[in-house]
């Protein structure tokens, strides 16, 4: 089984998650292709984004791998005027991870994180381990108390898996009960 920082980190936390791994293929890095390979639906499989805001600097955005993040919703929920997606040169320097194996666990430093508020829908969801070919699968409430991250909406409209009330509807019973959940423990 691979152990990577991510692992350790969430062992250590007592965080619950299961290891997934998959074959790299050089050439092909997309959340698509990765969910596939696990056999899970993309709806689950979340891709983590790193974004630089004009004020405050870099923050990181966990989305599903099949939808496209909005900017203009990211630099909202970040609380800045604009952002865009730091470059892909940038990403070692600044989170410690490599293209394709970016968690946001983990980081090299603590930035804001923001986990689209689709996540709450699932029961869990998968994250990257740390490196190309491993994920790590939570539940989202988890992810989001262990990184204290915020939950945001962050893609782009679509009339893919989600219709506006419906998603709504479901997401904010989801997280309902699971804050009864919390309160009960």
């Amino acid at each position: 089984m691979i152990k990577t920082n991510v692992i350790r980190l969430l062992t250590a936390a007592g965080v619950a998650h299961v290891v997934l791994e998959y074959p790299v293929l050089e050439e092909e890095f997309s959340g698509e292709h990765t969910a596939s390979l696990l056999g899970l639906p993309p709806e689950k499989v979340f891709k983590t984004l790193v974004l630089q805001g004009e004020k405050a600097g870099i923050f990181v955005c966990c989305i599903p791998c099949h939808e496209e993040i909005d900017l203009r919703k990211a630099a909202r929920a970040a609380r800045e005027k604009k952002c865009e997606m730091l470059p892909t040169k940038a990403l070692l320097a600044a989170t410690g991870y490599i293209r394709g194996g970016v968690s946001p666990v983990g980081m090299k430093k603590k930035y804001p994180i923001f986990v689209e508020e689709t996540a709450l829908l699932q029961e869990a969801i998968a994250v990257s381990a740390g490196l190309r070919g491993a994920m790590a699968m939570l539940a989202p409430e988890a992810l989001i108390a262990y990184t204290e991250a915020v939950v945001a909406d962050l893609i782009k409209a679509s009339m893919g898996y989600y219709s506006g009330i419906e998603k709504s509807e479901e997401m904010h019973e989801r997280f309902f009960r699971s804050a009864r959940s919390w309160n009960e423990a």
